[in-house]
This record gives C-alpha cells, structure tokens and sequence, in this order.
C-alpha cells in the first residue's frame, strides 16, 4: 500500500472540521483501511492510492466521515454513501483491477 502524504491527511482532515492534528494517526489509519477495503472490493491499486483522484478522495472521506470518532450520530449515513460509491466505482472499467470481479 503507498503511503499516505501528510498533504492528504490535512485535506481529510479539513473534511473532519478538525483544526489540530491530535487525530492524525486515527485519520491515517482510516484512510488505510478504506483504501485497503476499496482494493478487496476490486479496485485498482494504482486508482485507489492516486491521491488526486475525485471519486477515489470523495470514496476515503465518506469512510472516514463514517469511522471517525467514538458518538457520531451520522455514522450509518455516512457508512450508506461510502458503500454505494463503492458499488459504483466496482462497476466501472475505469477503476478495476485487471480479471477482478465485483
């Protein structure tokens, strides 16, 4: 898995309305396991650790937005979204692994 810039992790951050970077390893880690998840689902490695993609960025931000913090009340919302981009970049060829299957 590519390492994640501290650029992006800012920028994630800023989706979070976090002003301090005290949370910047659970945001780190988050944003690894939904790029980890999004590889499982069968999206391209390369797409999925291009940081400036839209759809890839958009994708980690709502997974994030879902798994961060311990009492957020817009978790399920958030988990509904990530999932249905999800489906949707599994179902385009732009965004496969070569022979993977959604």
């Amino acid at each position: 898995m590519a390492d994640i810039t501290e650029q992006y992790v800012n920028s994630v951050r800023q989706y979070l309305r976090v002003s301090h970077e005290y949370f910047d390893g659970e945001i780190s880690d988050l944003i690894g396991a939904a790029r980890a998840d999004l590889i499982m689902g069968g999206i391209s490695p390369e797409k999925v650790n291009d940081e400036s993609d839209p759809l890839i960025k958009r994708a980690v931000v709502v997974y994030v937005k879902a798994e961060f913090g311990l009492d957020n009340a817009d978790a399920e919302k958030y988990k509904e979204s990530y999932n249905m981009l999800k489906r949707h970049l599994m179902l385009s060829n732009e965004y496969i692994s070569e022979g993977a299957t959604g």
